[in-house]
């Protein structure tokens, strides 16, 4: 039988507290260590998605492969959930969208689901040497333990070392961490070698004697207490980015542009706007009503979930109006896969992939959903891009695509100045208005120098300063003792 790998997880107290970060620091520690690493998460729910062979998986995992220096595998996200209402949700199994088990109840699912999560980890601990599991949101969640497919019952078959981590700066830590823990059975329990306290703030003197005490009562050590670092450039994966903040302007001065970004309710593929809060004198800006649009100096309409729920959300706060304007205005517009489907006249779905729905009407194209989900990742090259748009013409960039949608210009596209600036149907301007189904655009260098003078730091840069982060907080000697 070949060697198993060794297995760490990292589980949370709660949704957001810090699992994702982790799993992601902790993988390129590991990897810079020497170790074959890989990253796993059994069920991800995000709209945050990236194009890998075979489909799709979260953004977080795609981030996490990076991180261990892999190439991004289905295997390790077999189970992606993406929202498309508020009552149901998208299923990809292994990278592909499966409607039958979405049809499913979602406790009746295990038959269906578990044979491939527990392959795709069989395959990677063979694989590698260290796999770094991430949970989903809270291991004690004692309505859903018959049904858990992706916290406890993963560690338990993987022999994880576990870690709990929890977001101090929300209050009642040590409660989290203890409660988390009592709920647990006797089993899993035997499994946890660690607490994480994140996001701490102000004196470290006043935790004592917490951490002595907590581990007094359950036995287990707190292995680190990490600072607030709001600054740590890793996209979110589900928040918005840069919602407490944007990039400062020089010596104090106000900020030379905002970009407001329109966050309707079924965005998607978001993470790919963190650069743009790392932009020096740029504000960014989250827009959910239709005066933020009028002092930006550039709008993006970025991807959706659901084309036609969000265009009836737009056209209910009137932002459709301040969109229009904007155009009318000859400011700058990036549109982005749902939102360039929505500049369009209308939305035909034969298929009843989403729904149809009649466009902003702003493009002289049309849009009809296929049956099936394009994906595609590669080297794109923008020829053709004019006035405001006119640095990035002839710039190449590495980008993805992972849609439905097919796109064509009407018979009045001539009319109105349209001009392809992507080869196969994948993008167009019309004056000041640049509509692409690319994602990806702001994490090229070569993109950001061309539109904003400067680039920002590599992703690699801030993999290796997660790293950093971690060895500095845990020390060498902790992480080495979770894999022993």
């Amino acid at each position: 039988m070949p060697r198993r790998g060794r297995a760490v997880m990292v589980c949370g107290t709660t949704s957001g507290a810090g699992k994702s970060f982790l799993v992601t620091a902790l993988a390129r520690w590991y990897a810079r260590a020497g170790f074959k690493v890989a990253p796993f998460k059994a069920q991800n729910m995000s709209n945050n998605a990236r194009v890998v062979d075979g489909g799709e998986i979260g953004s977080a995992q795609y981030f996490q492969a990076l991180a261990a220096r892999r190439e991004p595998d289905v295997r390790m996200n077999p189970v992606l959930l993406k929202p498309q209402t508020a009552t149901y949700s998208q299923l990809i199994l292994l990278g592909r969208r499966r409607d039958e088990i979405a049809a499913v109840d979602w406790r009746e699912r295990e038959p269906f689901l578990w044979p491939a999560i527990r392959s795709s980890l069989d395959a990677l601990l063979e694989e590698n040497e260290l796999v770094v599991i991430e949970g989903a949101g809270s291991p004690a969640e004692i309505n859903l333990r018959s049904s858990d497919l992706v916290n406890m019952r993963v560690a338990a078959y993987a022999q994880a070392a576990t870690v709990i981590v929890c977001d101090i700066d929300r209050g009642g830590a040590f409660a989290h961490l203890y409660g988390t823990y009592q709920l647990l059975s006797p089993e899993e329990r035997a499994l946890v070698r660690g607490f994480v306290l994140n996001r701490f703030r102000g004196d470290r003197a006043l935790l004592e004697p917490g951490p002595r005490m907590l581990e007094s009562l359950t036995g287990v050590p707190t292995l680190a207490v990490l600072p607030m670092w709001r600054e740590h450039g890793l996209p979110e994966e589900d928040g918005l980015i840069g919602a407490a903040g944007a990039a400062a302007a020089a010596d104090g001065d106000a900020p030379a542009r905002t970009i407001a970004i329109v966050a309707y309710p079924q965005i998607s593929n978001l993470d790919e706007f963190a650069p743009l809060a790392r932009v020096a004198n740029t504000r960014l800006r989250w827009v959910r009503d239709p005066g933020a649009l009028e002092r930006a100096d550039l709008a993006i309409l970025p991807g959706s979930k659901h084309v036609a729920a969000d265009l009836d959300w737009l056209r209910r706060r009137g932002i459709d109006a301040a969109i229009a304007a904007h155009v009318a205005a000859g400011r700058p517009l990036l549109a982005i896969c749902g939102g360039l489907q929505m500049l369009g006249a209308e939305i035909r779905d034969p298929h009843g992939v989403e729904a149809a729905a009649a466009g902003l009407g702003l493009l002289p194209y049309a849009t009809e959903f296929a049956a099936e989900k394009r994906y595609r990742r590669g080297r794109y090259r923008l020829t053709a891009t004019g006035g405001c748009w006119g640095a990035l013409a002839e710039v190449e960039f590495d980008g993805y695509e992972i849609r439905h949608g097919e796109t064509a210009p009407t018979a009045t596209a001539r009319e109105a100045s349209l001009t392809p600036v992507l080869a196969a149907g994948c993008g167009w301007q019309s004056g000041a208005t640049l509509a692409l189904y690319t994602h990806g655009l702001f994490e090229n260098a070569a993109v950001m120098r061309a539109l904003f003078g400067a680039a920002t730091p590599t992703l690699d840069d801030t993999l290796d300063g997660l790293a950093d982060f971690v060895d500095a907080e845990f020390g060498r000697e902790a992480l080495l003792r979770l894999v022993a």
